[in-house]
């Protein structure tokens, strides 16, 4: 059994999943004012739904970011104080592979850019690519390394353009320069569910992390300016 959160996506979910990816519980409360309030109540109540204890669970799934500064401190914050308090293994998710799959699931989208917009003139990017080949990571979206870089998940300037003429998914997507009939997908949104079944996956693949090396991943150095310097204000 695998314990899955997530507070990055303007959202607060929880999920409780088998290690087939068989869903057992799993709510999601939109808006982040009140996740720091919501997220612990929320993993009791899908313990309770699924008749399980944190020591039922395996490992704990959250999603590390790239994305909003305040809900990633708070899932990872959360992951590793139940790691340390329940010696469970930790398991962290891309955020932008979390959106890969959303679409993959939701439109079939087998090769595609997620991008997620990261305030400031800038967003979170990345080139994504069903497995086929490999049947321990068959049906899951990898990172694909892109030519103009040597990292998998970037900032982009707004009003960049990519290098290929892929389908984009994301709140970031129209914030770029797009190609002629370039598809966009902003309304993919993934929920724990989607993080869980991607952390499952890694897990399987390469187990898991205790709690010092759940970290979270920002991209941007300087993750906590202020609201006048992200452009809010």
């Amino acid at each position: 059994m695998f314990l899955a959160m997530d507070t990055v996506f303007d959202q607060c979910s929880i999920a409780i999943l088998d290690s087939s990816g068989q869903v057992l519980s799993s709510h999601t409360e939109t808006g982040k004012r009140q996740q720091t309030q919501q997220i612990l109540p929320m993993i009791d109540v899908a313990l309770s739904e699924a008749q399980l204890g944190l020591a039922d669970i395996q490992a704990l799934i959250f999603n590390r970011g790239p994305g909003a500064f305040s809900g990633i401190r708070i899932n990872t914050a959360v992951v590793q104080a139940l790691s340390v308090a329940h010696d469970l293994p930790c398991v962290g998710v891309s955020s932008l592979q979390a959106i890969a799959q959303c679409a993959y699931q939701k439109y079939g989208l087998t090769h595609i850019y997620s991008a997620l917009d990261a305030r400031m003139q800038q967003v979170y990017f990345g080139q994504y690519e069903v497995a086929v080949d490999d049947q321990s990571d068959h049906g899951i979206m990898q990172p694909v390394l892109d030519d103009s870089s040597d990292s998998t998940e970037q900032l982009l300037d707004y009003d960049s353009q990519t290098e290929l003429n892929l389908p984009i998914a994301g709140n970031g997507a129209t914030l770029l320069a797009l190609h002629d009939q370039q598809a966009c997908h902003e309304d993919v949104w993934p929920d724990a569910v989607i993080i869980g079944q991607l952390g499952i996956a890694q897990f399987a693949k390469s187990g898991g992390t205790e709690a010092a090396q759940a970290l979270p991943k920002y991209l941007r150095n300087q993750a906590w300016k202020t609201l006048k310097e992200q452009g809010k204000a």
